[in-house]
């Protein structure tokens, strides 16, 4: 971490954070954070079941060295109640929205003057400074998150309120400086209310490559002033020798720790009044400010340099410290050795005067931007071969055809300037059979363009918007998977697993590419690509898009797709001509196998689009709706719902005609539209929201759900569920649909499928009852039953029963009718009784005896969603698992 007070110094603060969280954790990412002088540091304990979250008190952690803390008190002793409210509010909001599980602390930096606080981060873990919470409570905070952990819930561990804090708990902290690195002596304090954690003991040697703290001294008492007064007694009985430490700074802020006027700068301010004895680096001599490692000089004896040309990098407390020239000046000599441990003060190496307008001649000649390097014009030079201008015969036969190229692909899909390559430079594994310059002319990142890039970031932000993209590309090798080009889908495909990233394939190709000779694989049937791609189904949305030609492994990876958004002019099949006729079954051309027309009407393709521009666009448009809530929307009129349902209730209609009356403007985007139409599936928003849309289709079968339309619904369903969707279901339905020729078609097993998959919901669910809401079917696009969802409402047009009005009153009333002489009177006996049970079953009896919780007027439907959704949850994952029954 590094405090910058102008533009000048951010370059190099950038570049020693960067090389410093590399070297420690790996990871060379940074972030900027306002600077905030004056500030205390706040931080607030909290524990989480899952469900339940209570708050354990607050620490002031405001007497801080070096960005590091140092003293930490508990409760804070001058934190007002209101602010001290407000703080653990904060906590317990922000624990409770990601159903906190385990210990945690919530850190803030507070501005009392102002009162206000911001936010600094969350560290879900036991804090160093956990020891003054337990004093002040009484609990045991490691043993509750192991209990935590278990499973235990916080009231079967009596935290159904937060604890009483009692008194005041003071740690500080002992850390090592300097010395010898043996602890010849290591005597530490006891006694009533005196608490020592430590791992050290005489004899021990310290490692210098991990942090410096040697013991925490805890000092409990009833007041404030009694646990300073005994902290001053505890640390007048450490006597610790063989390392230097700061026992000595700790005993003077002991002596005049007055926590009203401490900042987290307090301490560097009043450094030199505390400790005097601070060796001061001599203007002409480059010492250590620190013990450490010196890491490297970055100069040698001899050169000439500027003020403020790194000199040397020294690493301590897993930091490095760059050091500087105070001055221009002569490198004379280096007083160490790189690699060697030095004690704070000791001379690394010296200057003497040098000639000015040399030393500013020599910053000059080191810094030249323009410059480009020999190894800088070889990349540029092999990088052009990646693009489409550096095949543009290729590119004019892909135009010709009308099809685009796979950079064109993603240039449309990711935001401007935002795609990142990943192994552009590639080629195909065939170096025995073909020469460097051929291949790399011609075989272009081996035939598949993948990176990471923003979609629809101008909506949702960079972070939400972030995805994997990969782009089999037709123009190499005929889009064919090759070794280096499965080794490129396979690292993609673990980045999008572990950062949790949408992935977005065009698909186009042929499959397995024989001709690669530089690998040792027979068949190539352990590759992990197939496995890890269906490994993100329910993970990360999932999008595939076919253009052209899609056969055998292409096509394996594109339906393991969670939608798939196909061209009128593609094909898809698991096998290519090529393999129909080796495997005995015909020659064929390739428009044959698995045309659009075909897929689209046996589910394969969820979205049939004119060309790959369109494929492109509701790619964004579908990847929108799990990205986050739109920040703006237009409401429809949605009057127009009143006239959706014909006053006729034996009249057929289009539901689909109510979508754009419920959901926000150009929002819906309706899936899988060739098949199962029985049911209509669809995402859209309603105020900016995103949700899955379940509607009863009454112009196929009456409304009555087929085998074809239960299959579409339940995987759906599982769709919206895995990401976390909530499902509004539009209801008109007779039930399921019966009869011997339906029931050959394993009727049973698919419509069941629709009971399995919502008894494992975890998103809320609305069911809304347009009209016929009858038997089995209409329970199953409830969630199961009428008081499944989290509102079941009705039309005026709704109408219920435990089968269709016309068949229950045959069945029921089969005598009565047999008894008289078929014709009008008859008929008349009939109808009367259809009008009774449809007086009886109408929406508004069925509201006054509880069965639905609502009758509603249709225009007021999308108001009722949108505060529906506003105070509905989704839980997390289950850990329940069910056996699909299809």
């Amino acid at each position: 971490m590094r405090a910058v007070l102008s533009v000048d110094e951010l370059p190099a603060a950038f570049e020693r954070c960067r090389s410093e969280a590399q070297s420690a954790f790996g990871v060379g990412g940074l972030y900027v954070e306002r600077l905030m002088r004056g500030a205390r540091h706040i931080e607030v304990q909290v524990i989480g079941d899952g469900q339940e979250v209570i708050a354990l008190g607050e620490r002031d952690c405001t007497l801080q060295r070096r960005f590091q803390k140092l003293v930490e008190m508990a409760p804070s002793p001058v934190l007002d109640e209101a602010l001290r409210g407000r703080l653990v509010d904060a906590a317990l909001r922000m624990a409770k929205a990601v159903g906190y599980r385990g210990l945690g602390t919530f850190e803030f930096l507070v501005d009392a003057a102002r009162g206000d606080f911001v936010f600094i981060e969350t560290n879900p873990r036991l804090q160093v400074e956990h020891t003054v919470t337990e004093e002040v409570t009484g609990l045991d905070l490691v043993q509750l998150q192991i209990e935590v952990a278990a499973g235990r819930r916080l009231a079967d561990l009596g935290l159904d309120k937060p604890p009483t804090e009692q008194g005041f708990a003071i740690q500080w902290r002992i850390n090592g400086e300097a010395g010898g690195w043996r602890l010849d002596r290591f005597d530490l304090p006891a006694g009533p209310g005196v608490r020592v954690d430590t791992h050290g003991l005489a004899g021990m040697a310290p490692s210098p490559h991990y942090d410096s703290l040697l013991a925490k001294l805890v000092v409990r008492g009833a007041r404030f002033e009694d646990a300073l007064r005994r902290s001053q007694r505890a640390l007048a009985e450490t006597r610790i020798e063989g390392v230097t430490t700061n026992v000595g700074l700790l005993r003077r802020l002991a002596g005049r720790l007055e926590p009203a006027e401490l900042h987290t700068g307090w301490l560097e301010e009043h450094l030199t009044e505390l400790l005097p004895s601070i060796v001061e680096a001599d203007p002409q001599q480059l010492r250590a400010p620190t013990a450490g490692r010196l890491l490297q000089f970055s100069v040698a004896a001899g050169d000439v340099v500027a003020a403020g040309t790194e000199l040397a990098v020294l690493e301590a407390m897993k930091m490095e410290h760059v050091l500087a020239a105070p001055r221009d000046g002569r490198v004379a000599a280096l007083a160490v050795a790189p690699g060697q441990f030095v004690d704070a003060g000791q001379l690394l190496l010296t200057l003497e005067p040098a000639n000015q307008a040399r030393a500013t001649a020599s910053r000059a000649q080191a810094l030249d931007p323009d410059g480009i390097r020999p190894d800088l014009q070889r990349l540029i030079e092999r990088s052009a071969f990646t693009a489409d201008a550096a095949r543009p015969e290729a590119m004019a036969r892909r135009h010709a055809q009308g099809l685009r190229s796979a950079r064109e692909n993603i240039a449309d899909l990711c935001d401007a300037g935002s795609f990142i390559e990943y192994g552009a430079l590639a080629v195909a594994a065939q170096s025995r059979r073909r020469t460097p310059e051929d291949l790399i002319a011609n075989t272009p990142a081996d035939g598949i363009v993948t990176g990471i890039g923003a979609v629809n970031g101008g909506d949702f932000g960079e972070e939400q918007s972030r995805t994997v993209v990969m782009a089999y590309d037709a123009t190499v090798l005929a889009g064919t998977q090759g070794a280096r080009n499965h080794a490129k889908t396979d690292r993609m495909l673990g980045i999008a697993a572990e950062q949790k990233l949408p992935l977005v394939l065009f698909a186009e190709g042929g499959g397995g590419r024989p001709g690669d000779t530089d690998v040792p694989v027979v068949a190539g049937l352990h590759v992990p690509t197939f496995a890890s791609h269906a490994a993100l189904s329910g993970q990360v949305p999932v999008v595939g898009i076919a253009a052209g030609r899609c056969f055998a492994g292409n096509a394996a990876l594109l339906g393991c797709s969670d939608v798939i958004i196909a061209t009128r002019a593609s094909n898809i099949g698991m096998g290519g001509p090529a393999m129909v006729e080796g495997g005995g079954l015909g020659v064929f051309k390739a428009e044959q196998i698995g045309p659009a027309s075909v897929q689209h009407g046996n589910g394969v393709i969820d979205l049939l689009v004119d060309d790959e521009a369109a494929a492109v666009a509701a790619a964004r448009h579908y990847l929108s709706f799990f990205q986050g809530r739109m920040p703006q929307w237009t409401a429809p009129d949605t009057r127009a719902l009143r006239s959706v349902v014909p006053e006729n209730r034996l009249r057929v209609y289009d539901s689909r005609a109510a979508l754009p009356a419920l959901f926000d403007a150009a929002s819906v985007l309706v899936l899988r539209s060739g098949f199962g139409a029985g049911i209509h599936t669809a995402l859209a928003r309603i105020e900016g929201r995103p949700v899955g849309v379940l509607a009863s289709n009454p112009l196929h079968l009456g409304g009555a759900i087929d085998a074809d339309a239960a299959d579409k619904a339940a995987r759906f369903m599982q769709l919206c569920n895995a990401h976390g969707l909530p499902i509004v279901s539009l209801i008109d339905t007779p039930g399921f649909m019966v009869g011997p020729d339906i029931e050959a078609q394993a009727q049973v097993r698919h419509v069941s499928r629709l009971f399995v998959t919502a008894g494992a919901l975890r998103v809320p669910f609305f069911a809304v009852v347009l009209r016929k809401s009858y038997g089995l079917g209409a329970m199953a696009l409830a969630a199961g039953g009428l008081h499944r969802p989290v509102f079941t409402v009705a039309w005026p047009t709704g109408e219920f029963g435990a089968m269709g009005l016309e068949g229950a009153v045959r069945l029921g009333y089969r005598k009565e009718l047999e008894a008289l002489p078929a014709g009008p009177q008859r008929e008349a006996l009939f109808q009367r009784l259809v009008a009774q049970q449809y007086s009886n079953g109408e929406a508004l009896n069925l509201a006054a005896t509880l069965e639905i919780d609502a009758v509603i007027d249709p225009a007021e439907t999308r108001g009722w969603l949108a505060r529906g959704l506003a105070s509905a949850i989704i839980r997390p994952l289950p850990n329940h698992r069910f056996v699909d029954t299809w």
